[in-house]
């Protein structure tokens, strides 16, 4: 361990994990296991399930290792809180949560900064012919501000869409994105450098939904990715680019849909990917030779204070 790893040993360090959202018990999970490298690495650890009345929770830690999923902990709110607090935290501060959970706004980022994205739709008042007209068959729906792929359908037909639309009204806002064919590939930031490409092949699905990420069997995931050199060194580069371009901190990890062509379009930045020792990010830093407790202590030494 370095310099820095060493000075965090006498640190107490927070692990927030749980929360209320739709993600509560992917978070769980990854915070177990967060908690359980830390304390293999000699870490002081004290596990803190983030509910309404948390903040009494915080008394004691020196630094908050934020293991949460979805809103409030992925969007800036906890950020702001622990900013406000003076104590440092791992990942992206306030602005870079708060735009790597709101899809419309990184996507507007995107395309102002030529990183290519898929075209959407956006509109309070949804016209279903007017998406078709725009987007054309197969037809993406999903919610502005949800994770690992909540809410998220393809639609072949308007009766698919009508039918997937009103299955996620309860996320509220939602947007629509013109379906890239080819394959699904992620690649992790750490400290600025693009990590290994992995490939994700669902198995049994049509594309990589809840139960793909979380059911064991369902998706292969091939590290590196079977992509020709040149697209590979492109997408590693816009996965670089798009990270920097929300303001994101320390890690990150950039979701892909590439064309029949292997050609890259961002379709989100996770400021807090999944922490399970199976998840994607933890699979690609392994492809270079650093285990899940290395990743983990990588990831804690981004902590800093914001203010």
């Amino acid at each position: 361990m370095n310099r820095k790893g060493k000075q965090l040993q006498n640190k107490v360090i927070g692990v927030l994990y749980g929360g209320w959202s739709s993600e509560r018990e992917i978070s769980l999970a990854s915070g177990t296991c967060v908690i359980e490298a830390l304390k293999r690495r000699g870490f002081r650890v004290k596990a803190i399930d983030v509910q309404p009345d948390f903040i009494k929770q915080l008394k004691g830690i020196d630094i908050a290792f934020i293991a949460l999923h979805g809103r409030p902990g992925e969007d800036g709110t906890i950020q702001g809180i622990l900013d406000f607090l003076g104590i440092p935290y791992t990942g992206s501060g306030v602005l870079g949560s708060a735009l790597g959970m709101d899809k419309i706004a990184s996507k507007r980022i995107f395309s102002a900064l030529d990183i290519p994205t898929p075209d959407y739709y956006h509109r309070t008042n949804i016209d279903i012919d007017e998406v078709i007209t725009k987007l054309n068959f197969p037809i993406v729906v999903k919610p502005r501000a949800e994770g690992s792929s909540v809410g998220v359908a393809i639609t072949e037909t308007k009766k698919d869409l009508e039918r997937a639309i009103r299955k996620a009204r309860k996320y509220k806002d939602l947007f629509f994105e013109r379906y890239i064919p080819g394959r699904m590939v992620t690649c992790g930031i750490i400290n600025d450098v693009p990590l290994p490409i992995l490939e994700i092949a669902p198995r049994k699905r049509k594309f990589y939904d809840y139960k793909s990420k979380y059911t064991e069997g369902m998706t292969e995931y091939i590290v590196p990715a079977r992509i020709p050199e040149t697209q590979y060194k492109k997408t590693q580069k816009y996965a670089l680019d798009a990270h920097r371009a929300i303001d994101a901190h320390g890690f990150s990890r950039v979701d892909f849909a590439l064309d029949n062509e292997h050609n890259p379009y961002v379709l989100e930045v996770n400021t807090i990917p999944g922490l399970l020792s199976e998840s994607n990010l933890p699979l690609e830093a392994r492809a270079i030779g650093l285990s899940y407790d290395d990743l983990i202590v990588e990831i804690l030494k981004t902590a800093s204070v914001r203010l």
